[in-house]
């Protein structure tokens, strides 16, 4: 997700006292360009990252779908759920500037650490409880994997009833095996993969503190009551959407040239670039996103020491939750489910249900009729917004194995991206579709007709649907390689990026509007929770579209094929009703809404 995202627009209050500014830029304080310029080479070293890291898992690793997607789940949930406490700790102690320049470094470093990836893990297969050794030939679409029998060499050919068959050197079949018979694995080293996992540990903790507080800057530019906060906020934002299409484009150009550690490396540039800007500012940020004056000593150092210490934490909870994912059975039943959940799983699943339980009866308690409707209308918009982004954040996992293994991804005949820079649609979408949404939503308000916030969770929820529906029908054109055209599924990322307008833009701002004043802070949290949880939910969805593979390449791409456009159908039409019945829902909750626009 490259967007104008929840996380994104949260703009806290700040502590600090705003200067009127002397200099401008486009009518906006000066320094809005160096915090603009910031945010682009962070969001330039992050979704550059991203766009690598399931290829990374599957492919170097070896790593199983289940365990990939899921690990990616864990990791991008940890990157949305640090915040809350980074932002805490600069409110109260480090204040936003130092805040910003501790988590640019540290998140820089987890992207140099994962430039060590080490060797390629070494495939193998167990057959029948015995292991053997998997050779893989060629490169690209053209990769043939072989099972090393004494002094056979055996091609795998995957088949349409998921069993596997042993070719011989003539392409007979010399043995069946039955699914449940072959297991495929991968011999990777036990330090890179601690590595790896140390590497996100300190993303994860470094984002934390940066992510919150490069906003706050921003709100400090202005004093309070300054009309042109919205458009500053608007502006600081297409730098994120600018620095992710960038990379998601350049990243992956890299590793394929070169090899992942390039691909890393730049992102890493990118977020080095990040803090020098913060750092040698030529004190044009003096003023802005200090440290609270009343504390009676400087806590930077203890404050850095614990953030370090918090490595081996997420690093903890990283390998529990692939643990938890290898252990995953299917059909084992909701509750054998819900107990197999790693850690973090049980964390965010456990208090998001405690809290949606606890805040309305709360609110019915403590407040005034119209309070506890508003709030009831809060958290039952919070619940919808768990469900659209899960299904969105698919990006990042199954959309972009599906782009790996059943996409062609030609341009026009003319030259061929990477699966990792297909991901890149999403914001491209985002940059042109958001000035016609502007213009779209003030021109119905002029005329009385722009719809409602719950409408507009709606179609959002319906549009995330109608996107995965449009890339199913697609598939239905499919080639004999079972491949889709490469357009199917930039239409998807397009109606999605559409959907995304709908609803990101509106979500913190309508948390602020409904909260009971004294909770709002409490709220915010909610809310952040419920990005985290949705983003671990993606990954356990990813995992239903999990399929073999052996040596990181599917055994049969026809099975690839069915078993997303499976997934995809499902999730699609899920979506699609769960938008029509809060549509239906909507005039309810516009009422409990009590005139919040």
């Amino acid at each position: 997700m490259v967007n104008v995202n929840a996380d994104e627009t949260f703009e806290p209050q700040s502590p600090h006292v705003s200067r009127s500014d002397q200099e401008t830029w486009f009518g906006h304080p000066r320094q809005l360009a160096r915090l603009f310029t910031t945010e682009a080479w962070e969001r330039f070293g992050y979704y550059g990252m991203r766009a690598l890291l399931t290829l990374y898992l599957t492919t170097h690793f070896l790593f199983n779908d289940t365990v990939a997607t899921g690990l990616y789940g864990g990791f991008t949930a940890l990157v949305y759920l640090t915040p809350l406490v980074g932002g805490l700790l600069a409110d109260r102690y480090l204040g936003s500037k130092k805040s910003v320049k501790f988590g640019a470094i540290l998140m820089s470093l987890g992207y140099f650490t994962l430039c060590f990836g080490g060797p390629a893990a070494k495939p193998y297969a167990m057959i029948d409880g015995q292991r053997y050794e998997v050779q893989v030939a060629g490169h690209g679409a053209e990769r043939t994997q072989y099972v090393v029998a004494g002094d056979q060499r055996l091609q795998i050919k995957g088949n349409d009833d998921k069993s596997v068959s042993l070719l011989g050197t003539n392409g007979a079949e010399v043995r069946r095996i039955a699914p449940d018979k072959f297991e495929s694995g991968g011999d990777r080293s036990s330090f890179f993969t601690m590595l790896m996992l140390i590497a996100l540990s300190m993303v994860t903790v470094g984002n934390g503190f940066f992510k919150p507080n490069i906003s706050t800057i921003v709100g400090s530019l202005y004093e309070q009551g300054d009309r042109r906060r919205d458009a500053g906020f608007t502006i600081f934002y297409m730098g994120i959407n600018l620095g992710s299409i960038f990379s998601q484009i350049l990243c992956p150009i890299l590793a394929v040239a070169f090899g992942w550690w390039a691909g890393f490396g730049l992102a890493a540039v990118g977020m080095l670039i990040s803090w020098a800007l913060i750092q040698f500012d030529g004190g044009k940020l003096a003023g802005y996103g200090e440290a609270p004056a009343n504390q009676p000593a400087d806590r930077s150092i203890p404050i850095y020491i614990g953030a370090i210490l918090a490595i081996p934490i997420a690093w903890f909870l990283f390998v529990n939750v692939m643990n938890a994912s290898a252990s995953h059975q299917a059909g084992a039943g909701i509750l054998a489910y819900l107990a197999g959940l790693s850690i973090l799983g049980k964390v965010l699943f456990f208090t998001f249900i405690l809290s949606v339980i606890a805040i309305p009866l709360w609110s019915a308690k403590v407040g005034s009729k119209v309070e506890f409707q508003m709030m009831l209308a809060a958290i039952v918009l919070v619940v919808f917004n768990v469900v659209f982004w899960t299904l969105f954040e698919q990006a990042g996992s199954s959309l972009t194995l599906f782009a790996q293994r059943n996409t062609d991804l030609s341009v026009f005949g003319l030259f061929s991206i990477s699966a990792a820079q297909t991901q890149f649609f999403n914001p491209f979408s985002i940059v042109i579709l958001a000035p016609i949404f502007s213009i779209m939503w003030t021109s119905l308000a002029k005329r009385g007709l722009e719809p409602s916030i719950p409408v507009k969770f709606a179609i959002a929820l319906a549009g995330v649907g109608v996107g995965f529906l449009f890339l199913v029908w697609g598939a239905q054109f499919a080639g004999p390689d079972f491949k889709v055209g490469l357009w199917w599924l930039a239409g998807l990322y397009l109606i999605h990026s559409a959907a995304e307008l709908c609803i990101s833009p509106v979500g913190l701002s309508m948390i602020t509007k409904l909260s009971i004043a004294r909770i709002v802070g409490f709220m915010m949290g909610v809310w952040f929770l419920s990005i985290s949880c949705a983003q671990y939910v993606a990954g356990v969805v990813a995992q239903f579209a999990s399929v073999e593979t052996v040596g990181g390449q599917v055994t049969n791409l026809k099975v690839s094929l069915e078993t997303y456009v499976g997934v995809f159908w499902t999730i699609g039409l899920v979506a699609a009703g769960i938008g029509v019945v809060l549509l239906i829902l909507s005039p309810v909750i516009k009422k409990w809404m009590h005139g919040v626009q």
